[in-house]
């Protein structure tokens, strides 16, 4: 299993030791976050920072669809949520993104897919940013918490700390991990907003839910 020094510099933020700007450059500060992630984790080799299945990012997408799962979403995310919050398994499953190959996991982040799960819900068809239209099926507050519900579920399962660096949805991707996307901005907006706000705290809204939904008794 390898690990791009930008995923490395991810995990070890997400673990708590900051290696500074996620770059991707092996300099000072990330050999120190790594050596300190490394003695935190008792490891002593750069794979025992992560996961054995090698997933460690979780990435929460809308399909920019209408109702309705279709075949299309299903190949590129791992899984997707109705307006009803029922989750359908999409063709690839979570650990096929440990080693991505195009036709052999899910498409869900322009160059980032290797060991990052790509859930989404299903919504927002016609949709505009600026100025704000939610289009003609816009995100249930149902489809929110079974994606918290889902991504709690595999935090738990494949030791994804609830972080920035870590669950994060596509808007995120560039400002924090430095990777660039195609203008995306999904998700910004969450039932009961007047309209798109800023990713990160976007993110942080969703990112509490789905620590709520982990501190949750029945979830252990």
């Amino acid at each position: 299993m390898t690990f791009s020094i930008r995923d490395i510099q991810a995990r070890c933020a997400a673990l708590g030791h900051s290696p500074g700007d996620i770059d991707g450059m092996m300099g000072p500060n990330t050999r120190a976050a790594i050596s300190d992630a490394l003695r935190a984790r008792g490891g002593r080799r750069l794979p025992d920072l992560f996961h054995p299945s090698g997933l460690h990012r979780i990435h929460l997408h809308w399909t920019a669809g209408a109702a309705g799962v279709i075949d299309l979403e299903l190949r590129h995310y791992n899984e997707v949520i109705d307006h009803e919050g029922r989750a359908h398994s999409g063709h690839f499953p979570a650990t096929a993104q440990a080693t991505y190959r195009v036709g052999h996991a899910a498409s869900h982040t322009l160059n980032a897919n290797t060991g990052a799960i790509g859930l989404a819900v299903d919504c927002m068809a016609g949709a505009v940013e600026r100025p704000f239209d939610q289009g003609s099926a816009p995100m249930t507050q149902a489809q929110v918490d079974a994606l918290a519900e889902r991504a709690a579920y595999y935090c738990e399962a494949f030791d994804i700390p609830v972080s920035p660096f870590s669950v994060l949805t596509h808007a995120e991707i560039q400002p924090t991990l430095g990777i660039r996307q195609r203008w995306k901005w999904d998700i910004t907006w969450l039932p009961g907003m007047k309209e798109p706000g800023d990713p990160i705290l976007v993110g942080d809204r969703i990112r509490e839910l789905v620590q709520r939904k982990m501190d949750m008794p029945w979830a252990a």
